[in-house]
């Protein structure tokens, strides 16, 4: 369950990061720890995400969320990159796993399968493209539910 705090928070992350040239991907907030722990993971949307985006993140959030007063009297707040996701969503996760095995999952059942597994070509505006044992895929990408890197090979 997210806490009743974290749209609050990410209202405030989301520009903090887009001065930085950066994204906010999630927020937690850990209550049970004494002090309570916001971590906020980031990713840098032009270059690998490093130390220097998540100290310049905690610096920059730091003031903001203190200026804000409204979380407990001391917390901890720790900036991190979330590292690789299994999901690919942006433009930059479909380029850097080009050729990696993925698992296409849609709405509705494309070509009789709801499910595809293959090589990654990339996207379009219009299709997901992969490659299995050497045939080409296109599927709509207005059916697709997720698209996920899968472990192991084709």
């Amino acid at each position: 369950m997210t806490h009743p705090l974290i749209p609050q928070i990410l209202e405030l992350a989301h520009p903090v990061a887009d001065r930085l040239n950066c994204e906010v991907v999630d927020a937690v907030f850990y209550t049970h720890q004494n002090p309570p722990v916001l971590r906020v993971d980031i990713r840098n949307l032009s270059a690998d995400t490093g130390l220097k985006d998540c100290e310049a993140m905690s610096r920059a959030f730091e003031a903001v969320l203190d200026a804000a007063d409204f979380l407990p009297e001391s917390y901890v707040l720790e900036v991190s990159s979330p590292g690789i996701s299994q999901f690919l969503s942006s433009d930059r996760d479909f380029t850097s796993f080009r050729g990696f095995p993925v698992v296409v999952t849609t709405q509705v059942p494309f070509q009789g399968h709801t499910a595809w597994e293959g090589s990654l070509i990339g996207r379009d505006d219009t299709v997901i493209r992969l490659t299995k044992r050497g045939r080409a895929i296109a599927i709509p990408r207005d059916l697709v539910d997720g698209v996920q890197l899968q472990d192991g090979t084709e």
